[in-house]
């Protein structure tokens, strides 16, 4: 006995409309009006054969893409319409009309079986890609060979695009972004995609090509740091230039009052002393080419007071101004680049100072390939100091072995070759995914070129001049300088302000704060068996303070200089004894008093 199936529920962008007894049906019904124009090509349609439901969705922010139509194991387009579309007397918009194209979103997309490409097509597929990049967003298809690499480093490699330097605009010298970065001499891939092609990306290259060797090098590039060759940085690889904008206003306050370009007197109210002053101009602005040091004034700057001054004994108000100069950030020195003058929108004065730093890459600077390879420098050593080719070729970067096999990228050896055999022969190696140069013709040009075809070189120890034993994998790759810079993360403090509430270090580098050491770090602490250390972290560097406890109520006590007497204020007993605790712990115990929790604190050692 068959039984009969249930009726089908049937959802518009989510909402319930209604039942249908033949779903399918009513699915390759809706499909075909689609491919006939009946209706939008925007709507899509999907059911769910497990759930029973069909869905229809319509609604706008639906991320969609367009693939080939397949019928009967065969593409719905013909040559003859393929000639016609490459001749230009086909547009996109009759290839959708026709129903010969298709957008699909992720619902859809469910229920169909893709093709990659003519080869594969079978009469189970009903759709193909236009080409498989399409498989791949805008940023992820400009990673060369990323089919060859792990899904998880290909999207690590395509989140770095956006923290790569490069030139972000050719006007970048009249902007006044707040921050940029400038890469000196960036250099177009010698691997690339056809999508960068298409979205002009070497007319704003954000790369440089290295030559990179694949080896440990004592120790300096163990996991995931990289030895970085100091003849090439002093040659001019990977050198920027960051640039900080400041902008200063001359504010009107009630009463007439203003703010003043000017550099402050030593009658100014917070005058800091004349060195932090120096570099001003008589108009209280720095002059274009000066540098200036951190926490140096580079727009002096005076306001008036924020209260009303009392009568002097002349019976006149003198008005005592205070300082309000911009100086600039921690840890960002640099050449003022550009002074503008202008005005705000409310008709006041505005100046606008650009600073630029040259940033020439340090121990501790993060770089990466397009493959998520990121890594720091560990060392930059001398060049007579590095391996050797028997040519004399020497790395500009040395990549540790050990981070291939985990992270699987083999995209980053295939475009390490693709590299080699492009500087060697003067042309590009299209690198697009699922479309790219075959590892085997990569390797027949480099045997033509009279090298190993699998990459690898002989090397020569720089330091000792012997020969390396084993052979060394070397190749040409683009590497990337990520803005992420040592200069700006590096932070150190002794003392310094504290929270008003907490007694506790402010937060952050900009508030001269300390370093938060959280729960994690205490534990290793305590691992260790490290109490000492412990207590210093937690209380001496932090907020310690000593509190008188009644040894009866087990409360915080008073201590009354007036009348030099220490007492407890719940039963005035003299007993009270000083407690070493955190501020923190003492504002807790406050805190639950006001809630209507009584606290105590049960004294032991009084000694």
């Amino acid at each position: 006995m068959v039984t009969k199936r249930k009726i089908a529920k049937v959802y518009i962008n989510g909402r319930l409309i209604g039942f249908h007894q033949q779903p399918e049906k009513l699915t390759q019904e809706m499909i075909k009006a689609r491919r006939n124009s009946k209706i939008s090509p925007q709507v899509n349609i999907a059911y769910h054969e497990d759930t029973n439901e069909l869905y229809i969705n319509t609604d706008a922010g639906r991320v969609q893409r367009p693939l080939l139509v397949v019928e009967n194991g065969k593409l719905k387009i013909t040559e003859e319409q393929l000639k016609k579309v490459k001749e230009g007397k086909m547009s996109w918009d009759e290839l959708i009309k026709l129903g010969l194209v298709e957008y699909l979103d992720a619902e859809e997309e469910e229920n169909t079986l893709i093709a990659i490409n003519q080869k594969e097509l079978s009469k189970e597929h009903t759709h193909m890609e236009i080409h498989p990049v399409g498989i791949l967003s805008i940023i992820t298809s400009m990673i060369p060979y990323v089919q060859h690499d792990m899904a998880g480093k290909a999207l690590h490699g395509a989140k770095m695009f956006k923290q790569s330097l490069g030139i972000s605009g050719i006007n970048y010298n009249l902007r006044s972004d707040t921050e940029a970065y400038l890469l000196h001499y960036p250099q177009k891939s010698m691997v690339k995609s056809k999508t960068m092609d298409l979205l002009q990306l070497d007319k704003r290259p954000q790369t440089q090509n290295l030559v990179v060797a694949i080896v440990p090098y004592r120790v300096f590039n163990t996991l995931d740091a990289y030895v970085l060759n100091k003849g090439a940085i002093e040659r001019g690889m990977a050198r920027s230039s960051y640039y900080r904008s400041y902008d200063v206003t001359e504010q009107r306050y009630p009463g007439g009052q203003m703010d003043k370009f000017e550099v402050p007197n030593e009658e100014t109210v917070g005058y800091q002393g004349e060195n932090i002053y120096k570099k001003l101009g008589e108009d209280g602005i720095v002059n274009v080419e000066q540098f200036v040091e951190e926490k140096e004034s580079i727009v002096g700057r005076t306001s008036p007071p924020r209260f009303l001054e009392e009568i002097s004994e002349f019976g006149v108000v003198k008005e005592k101004r205070r300082d309000s100069s911009i100086a600039t950030r921690k840890g960002k020195p640099g050449f003022v680049d550009r002074v503008m003058l202008t005005e705000s929108e409310d008709g006041n004065k505005l100046a606008k100072v650009k600073i630029r730093s040259t940033m020439i890459p340090e121990v501790g600077d993060k770089f990466s390939s397009r493959h998520g390879q990121k890594g720091v420098i560990g060392a930059i050593v001398p060049e007579a100091d590095l391996p050797f080719t028997p040519d004399g070729v020497r790395p500009d970067l040395i990549l540790n072995p050990h981070s291939i096999p985990s992270r699987m990228t083999v995209g980053h050896l295939l475009e390490m070759l693709g590299g080699k055999v492009s500087s060697l022969k003067g042309c590009e190696i299209d690198g697009t995914p699922f479309h790219s140069m075959e590892k085997g013709e990569l390797e027949k040009m480099l045997k033509e070129k009279g090298f190993r075809k699998d990459g690898k070189e002989t090397f020569y120890d720089g330091v000792t001049g012997e020969r390396i034993e084993g052979e060394i994998f070397v190749g040409v790759i683009a590497y990337r300088r990520l803005f992420h810079m040592v200069a700006h993360k590096m932070q150190a403090r002794s003392r310094g302000p504290v929270q008003i509430l907490t007694r506790q270090p402010t937060e952050g580098k900009e508030k001269e704060g300390g370093l938060r050491f959280g729960e994690m770090e205490g534990e290793t602490l305590v691992g260790h068996g490290a109490a000492m250390l412990l207590q210093e972290k937690f209380i001496e560097d932090s907020d310690r303070v000593v509190e008188l406890v009644c040894e009866k109520c087990g409360v915080i006590g008073v201590h009354d200089q007036i009348r030099n007497r220490r007492y407890c204020p719940l039963c005035d007993s003299s007993r009270v004894y000083p407690v070493e605790m955190s501020y923190g712990f003492k504002l807790m115990l406050d805190e639950l008093k006001a809630l209507g929790i009584f606290p105590k604190i049960v004294i032991g050692d009084k000694a």
